[in-house]
């Protein structure tokens, strides 16, 4: 027999306390307020999800892009958000992604890009997840103070960064958010200056020579290399000046 006081019980705790993390379902006309769902939002980056938890989701909700919250905002200011930041926060999108960590752990991924280039994250993250691609980190620049050298040293994949190009004047495409860095460690940025080479991040040197085979490598038949270029990125492995392995991005 259906109970209407329960339902109208149900409608009162949901408008109290909101609807976030619980599941109304129906099973046989009877109400259940499923309160198991954790805030996955509110985890930090690197978390890991166990299997059992992965069962109680859908995978497509923990892939998403949203507008930078105050909370969010209060870890970039001064740091990936310096005060001179011409980049309008409106602009910039909160994503949250999963990936595989090296030892294939699901864990909780998150990035700040332009709006323009968001979904496109979104898409191709969840596709990487998908395929078991590994990745060693996916969080903030700002978890590392904004220093671009300290991330990708630690093998951080990161996106929006207020900084100007290494060696240069000019902003980078990560100012605008429109450009990301994926394994870096791995796929190290190699420029020669007064005829010496550079090598960033200084402890990636193991994986300048790309004609040898290792874990990590964006190679054109890398799987990450080809989600990229479908969804319209130039790969800085592409450059003549300068190669920029772990580099992808999209102005247009």
């Amino acid at each position: 027999m259906f109970n209407a006081g329960l339902v109208v019980s149900v409608v009162i705790f949901i408008s109290l306390f909101g609807s976030k993390g619980f599941r109304v379902i129906n099973e046989n006309q009877n109400i259940i307020v499923e309160s198991a769902l954790t805030d996955y939002a509110s985890m930090p980056a690197g978390t890991k999800l166990t299997d059992g938890e992965l069962k109680k989701l859908s995978i497509d909700d923990l892939f998403y892009s949203e507008e930078i919250s105050d909370a969010v905002m209060d870890r970039m200011q001064g740091k990936s958000y310096k005060d001179n930041c011409t980049v309008p926060r409106e602009d910039l999108r909160y994503i949250r992604v999963l990936y595989k960590n090296p030892a294939g752990d699901s864990c909780l991924g998150e990035l700040v890009s332009n709006k323009a280039i968001a979904q496109d994250l979104v898409d191709i993250f969840k596709e990487l997840y998908r395929a078991d691609y590994l990745i060693g980190k996916i969080s903030l620049v700002d978890n590392y103070n904004a220093d671009d050298d300290l991330s990708m040293e630690d093998n951080n994949t990161s996106c929006f960064n207020f900084r100007e190009v290494s060696g240069s004047k000019n902003l980078s495409k990560h100012a605008m958010g429109r450009a990301i860095d994926i394994n870096p460690l791995y796929n190290p940025y190699i420029r020669t200056v007064n005829g010496k080479k550079i090598c960033e991040p200084s402890n990636a040197r193991d994986y300048v020579d790309r004609d040898k085979d290792f874990k990590y490598k964006i190679d054109k038949d890398d799987l990450c290399y080809q989600l990229f270029m479908k969804h319209g990125f130039e790969w800085g492995g592409d450059w003549n000046s300068s190669k920029d392995y772990q580099h992808f991005q999209k102005t247009q």
